[in-house]
């Protein structure tokens, strides 16, 4: 069987979608040619709808084990306001032909015997991949997993991790709704997670791997919670995207070389602004107020990719643009510097 190939394949077919919550759907995709698809769990595609503008580029982890090679499920959650996934929930059908690209990403779990998982809301994704990976190796498992979400209604595949922790010797299911809403016999804790819950709940925790995703306080506090808690620095991997404002450091400017500032031209937008030689081109337009749709900021999804009219720039990407877009005249903004003047297409 032909496998997908992520330098000339970008089409998906959706073959099912499925309600988890009743915020979330799962949204299942072949290959129009149903060649096998060969991803880690914990990676992603990104899809770009072409709705109305070019910046609806979203990255979605997938949600399915790799082991499971004829599709890709990902799931979403519907945002209020947010103009994909709202069309996703709302138009997503059976037959639907979509454009993707992946898989992509470095959230990968390292070989280990025990493993923590901790996950927020819809952060549970790429760790319930890792999950139903575990699972359909029918390999010996020390695994706890821990997730946190609003109310119990809002637990994402709470009856299939219920049924795997009945089942799975070695796996350990702790549900941590932050309100009971109208689930008042709910018979565990309930808040968020704390140094204390964790010391108590796995107190051998600075054996194992964490590997963390959600938003950003959680991940913060999940980050601080198991550096306290004796967990190395090499054992916490936490996986997010964030299409905040990038704060870079101040990069040091000796008196033999100080860094050059070059003038990038936004063309549709008409707006100028100057970068210097040791910035990247995504972290001043984001504070110039120039619209570039971005997610990871690191070069590895492929969501602020852009068409580089003239000028070069030195562009250090982790995989989040092919090298015949490269050919092409595309960049990753979020990971390059200017070599000159620039005028993007934007």
């Amino acid at each position: 069987m032909e496998t997908w190939n992520p330098e000339r394949d970008d089409s998906l077919v959706c073959v099912d979608v499925h309600d988890e919550t009743h915020d979330v759907k799962s949204f299942t995709f072949v290959s129009p040619d149903r060649k096998h698809f060969a991803f880690s769990a914990g990676q992603y595609f990104m899809f770009e709808l072409g709705l109305h503008n070019d910046v609806d580029g979203r990255c979605y982890s997938i949600s399915s084990s790799p082991h499971r090679r004829n599709a890709i499920t990902i799931t979403v959650k519907r945002v209020p306001g947010g103009q994909v996934s709202n069309w996703l929930h709302d138009n997503l059908n059976p037959g639907t032909v979509v454009k993707a690209s992946g898989p992509l990403g470095r959230f990968i779990k390292p070989a280990a015997k025990k493993y923590l998982f901790l996950s927020g809301g819809s952060g549970i994704t790429p760790v319930m991949s890792m999950v139903r990976e575990f699972v359909d190796a029918a390999e010996p498992v020390d695994a706890v997993f821990l997730h946190a979400g609003r109310t119990p209604k809002d637990f994402v595949f709470r009856s299939e991790l219920a049924g795997l922790a009945e089942r799975v010797k070695g796996f350990r299911l702790l549900l941590l709704p932050e309100d009971l809403s109208n689930e008042r016999s709910w018979p565990g804790l309930t808040g968020r997670i704390s140094k204390e819950l964790l010391s108590l709940a796995v107190p051998d925790i600075s054996e194992r791997v964490v590997m963390c995703c959600g938003p950003a306080p959680f991940m913060r506090a999940a980050k601080n919670i198991s550096a306290e808690l004796g967990v190395p620095v090499s054992n916490y991997h936490e996986e997010s995207f964030d299409a905040a404002v990038i704060e870079e450091a101040p990069t040091p400017v000796t008196e033999a070389v100080a860094a050059q500032a070059f003038s990038v031209q936004f063309s549709k937008q008409g707006k100028s602004i100057d970068v210097r030689s040791d910035q990247t081109v995504l972290s001043c337009a984001k504070k110039a107020g120039v619209r570039i749709p971005s997610s990871c900021a690191n070069g590895i999804c492929g969501t602020c990719k852009s068409k580089l009219v003239s000028g070069s720039v030195d562009m250090k990407h982790d995989g989040g643009i092919r090298q015949r877009e490269i050919d092409a005249g595309f960049f990753l903004p979020c990971c390059s510097k200017p070599l000159s003047d620039l005028v993007v297409e934007r």
